[in-house]
C-alpha cells in the first residue's frame, strides 16, 4: 500500500528557530545567548535533518565575541544551512534613546544578514508601543529601504504584544510601505493567542508571507499570556492547536518556503542540545503526514 504522506512531505525543509534549540538561554533578561557553542548547535541541527536555523541578536553578539561573521558563513555552509534567520529588531518605529538603541542593533543585524545570506530579519514589538499608522507606513518603509541596501528582507511578527495586533492592520502596513523585502512571519502560536483564523492567515497575500513557525500549545492557561508563550509552548502534537489543518491552509495559500519550529519552554531548556534538536525535528515534521 502507497504511504499516504502529504504530497508535499518530500519538499518540506524546516528551519530550527532560535529559541527552540537555545537551551539555557533566557528570554527577556540578561542571558538570551545560548549556552550550546554556535558550532555545536548547527552540526546538530543538521544531523537531525533542518535546513535552517535562526539567531537571536544577543546571541549573535555573544558568538561574535568568539568568532567573525566569515567563520559563521562557513560553519553554516559546511552544514548545507540554506536558510538563516536573524531577529529581533524592535524600536525601529520610535523616536529618542529608543530609537537609537534599535539602530545600533539595526546595524549589527543588517551586516550580518549581507555576510551570512540571511532569508529576513524579523522586526516588531514587545511593549504594545502606540504609534499612529502613517508613522509606522512611514518607518517601515524606510526600514526595508536601508534593509534592501544589505540585500535583506525584513519580516514583520504579528504578536498580541505588537504596536499593531491585526493581520489588516499589518497588511496596510506593509502594502502602504510599498516595499519589496517587506513581508510578515507567521507564528501559529501568536495567530492562536490572538484570534486570527487559519483561513484568515490563508487569504493573506502569498507575496508577503516572508516565513511560517509551528508549535503547539493549549487555547487557555492559569497563568499569564506573556508566562505562557516564553515558558509553556509546546513541540508540535504536544497540544491542542490544530497544526495539520493550518499547515493545509497555508501550502494551499501556495507558500513553498521553509517551515520554523519554535517553541519557549521552561522544561525544554533542561535538555541536552541531540535531544532537542532530534524531537523538535521529528515532531515538526509528523504535521506534515498525511
Amino acid at each position: 500500500m502507497e504511504s499516504e504522506s502529504h504530497p508535499m512531505k518530500a519538499d518540506v525543509e524546516l528551519l530550527a528557530s532560535y529559541w527552540t534549540i537555545a537551551g539555557g538561554a533566557l528570554p527577556h533578561t540578561d542571558r538570551e545567548y545560548s549556552p550550546f557553542d554556535f558550532k555545536d548547535r548547527v552540526e546538530a541541527a543538521a544531523r537531525a535533518g533542518f535546513k535552517g536555523v535562526g539567531i537571536w541578536h544577543a546571541d549573535l553578539n555573544h558568538i561574535l565575541e568568539r568568532r567573525s561573521l566569515r567563520e559563521m558563513k562557513q560553519i553554516l555552509d559546511d552544514n548545507g544551512m540554506k536558510f538563516v534567520e536573524l531577529e529581533f529588531l524592535t524600536g525601529w518605529f520610535m523616536a529618542g534613546d529608543k530609537k537609537k538603541e534599535s539602530d545600533l542593533q539595526k546595524a549589527k543585524l543588517l551586516a550580518a544578514a549581507e555576510a551570512l545570506g540571511a532569508r529576513h530579519i524579523k522586526a516588531g514589538d514587545f511593549y504594545r508601543e502606540q504609534c499612529p499608522m502613517d508613522h509606522l507606513i512611514e518607518a517601515f518603509a524606510a526600514l526595508c529601504a536601508e534593509a534592501a541596501d544589505h540585500g535583506a528582507r525584513i519580516g514583520f511578527e504579528l504578536m498580541p504584544f505588537s504596536m499593531i495586533d491585526t493581520l489588516s492592520d499589518s497588511l496596510t502596513m506593509i502594502e502602504g510601505a510599498g516595499a519589496a523585502n517587506g513581508g510578515v512571519i507567521f507564528d501559529l502560536w501568536h495567530l492562536v493567542k490572538l484570534g486570527v483564523s487559519h483561513e484568515e492567515a490563508g487569504r493573506f497575500p502569498l507575496k508577503h508571507i516572508f516565513g511560517v513557525e509551528l508549535n503547539d500549545g493549549t487555547f487557555e492557561a492559569p497563568w499569564s499570556l506573556h508566562e505562557d508563550t516564553v515558558n509553556h509552548r509546546r513541540l508540535c502534537g504536544e497540544g491542542e492547536f490544530d497544526i495539520k489543518g493550518f499547515i493545509d491552509r497555508i501550502l494551499a495559500a501556495g507558500y513553498s518556503g521553509p517551515w520554523g519550529i519554535e517553541v519557549l519552554s521552561e522544561e525544554l531548556r533542561q535538555w541536552p542540545l541531540e535531544e532537542l534538536t532530534t524531537k523538535s525535528f521529528n515532531t515538526t515534521m509528523a504535521q506534515f503526514q498525511r
